[in-house]
């Protein structure tokens, strides 16, 4: 067992770098830079943290001067990091996306699963409404919440599925999120005989989704979803559903599996 002290430190450690990723993701939505005081605000944290943080992301070229008045900016270290950073499903599945939004008018998203959790790795963003739903590629949602995320947990096999369940926690995102067990399984097998999961403003008010989980040669769980504001999705939904599932079915097998 870790001395209390080493635990302490490790918490530090784990802190530091989430505080670091904030700092990044910050830089990204202003490429034209901000100076440690628009970081610390924007941020809520102390001007002297995140002067630390800059200074140690500096060392690495992770974050480069911006000019004399701007503070700082992304870096050029990222775009090595990016280079090597590369989805095989993403690129094998974006045509499919392409075709999906084109035919919908609606924004398609690709998740993986990552542990406890799913992350966006691919995007099409629709054009045809003012009104849609969208979330940039590296974010991370809960499974039990989410259209995507429960596509996924179904299709697990049984073994997967009980050791994931100690590890997620079903907490209340609106007043619409499944927070039982009990409901959720009863949900699971219903998206087991139907195909499609569903997140009926479970994770957003206001946002609804369909998606269906694409099981990937390597082992690995995927699933394509469509998020749509809630006043046009009951409408929709019979038609995003049919949709999905036919480009879904195509895209099993250019991936070689037939597996929902």
């Amino acid at each position: 067992m870790p001395a209390p002290k080493d635990e302490a430190a490790d918490r530090r450690g784990v802190q530091v770098i989430a505080r670091a990723a904030a700092v990044l993701r910050a830089l990204k939505d202003h490429p034209q830079g901000l100076s440690l005081g628009e970081l610390a605000k924007l941020l809520g944290l102390a001007r002297s943290t995140v002067q630390r943080i800059v200074d140690a992301l500096d060392a690495e070229n992770l974050v480069i001067s911006a000019s004399p008045t701007r503070g700082v900016r992304l870096g050029p270290a990222l775009l090595a990091l990016a280079g090597a950073t590369r989805f095989e499903i993403a690129e094998l599945a974006r045509p499919t996306m392409q075709d999906l939004s084109r035919e919908c008018g609606e924004t398609v998203d690709l998740s993986v699963l990552d542990g406890d959790k799913l992350v966006f790795v691919e995007q099409i963003a629709a054009g045809m409404h003012q009104l849609r739903a969208e979330s940039a590629i590296g974010v991370s949602f809960p499974l039990h919440s989410t259209a995507p995320g429960k596509a996924m947990l179904a299709a697990l096999e049984p073994t997967a599925l009980a050791n994931l369940r100690s590890r997620l926690k079903l907490l209340r995102l609106t007043p619409r999120t499944v927070t039982s067990w009990s409901v959720l399984d009863a949900e699971l097998v219903q998206v087991r005989r139907d195909g499609a999961a569903f997140d009926l403003e479970e994770n957003s008010q206001g946002i609804c989704a369909v998606a269906m989980a694409l099981a990937l040669p390597q082992g690995e769980m995927a699933a394509l979803s469509l998020p749509v504001p809630a006043q046009r999705f009951a409408e929709a939904r019979p038609r995003l559903e049919r949709a999905l599932r036919a480009h879904c079915e195509r895209l099993r097998v250019a991936l070689g599996s037939g597996r929902t």
